[in-house]
């Protein structure tokens, strides 16, 4: 783990006048280039949302976000840019993704087509090497989130 982690963390907390807490840090996407342009959408305020498959939580025996989970969000480097609270976790077919949901996740042109294409191809690299084959009714982990604390800042929102 990258020491901007702690760093981020404790400045967190200590603003919130809260005990040290650790929190889970992770980076979007499967490459540099996604994970990156994906952490300055949500700096930005634009990517509000994000979309990993239930099978991926399934075969890695991971828990499911909850609403008020704290992550903090890095770059592909591991540095943390900021700190995201959970605000709302819904398990959706991936064929009954809405518009609305699409733009939320605030990539490419934020359009329902854009959305299935590039999540279509994730899915299938997410899910290499497990047991579970994408289809067009798989369930998505739809979980919409809020920066709380960005690492440039001195105040938690």
């Amino acid at each position: 783990m990258h020491p901007s982690v702690t760093t981020i963390c404790h400045k967190y907390f200590k603003q919130c006048h809260l005990p040290y807490v650790a929190l889970s840090s992770w980076h979007f996407c499967d490459n540099e280039v996604d994970a990156n342009a994906c952490a300055k959408l949500v700096l930005d305020d634009i990517k509000r949302a994000t979309s990993p498959s239930l099978w991926w939580f399934e075969a890695h025996h991971q828990p499911l976000p909850q609403r008020g989970d704290l992550n903090v969000v890095t770059n592909w480097q591991g540095e943390a840019l900021c700190i995201i609270e959970t605000t709302h976790v819904a398990i959706t077919p991936f064929n009954k993704i809405t518009e609305q949901y699409a733009a939320l996740e605030g990539e490419g042109d934020k359009s329902l087509a854009y959305w299935r294409k590039v999540h279509w191809d994730y899915y299938h690299r997410e899910l290499a090497g497990t047991a579970f084959t994408p289809t067009d009714t798989m369930p998505i982990v739809c979980e919409t989130f809020k920066v709380v604390f960005k690492a440039n800042t001195q105040h938690a929102r």
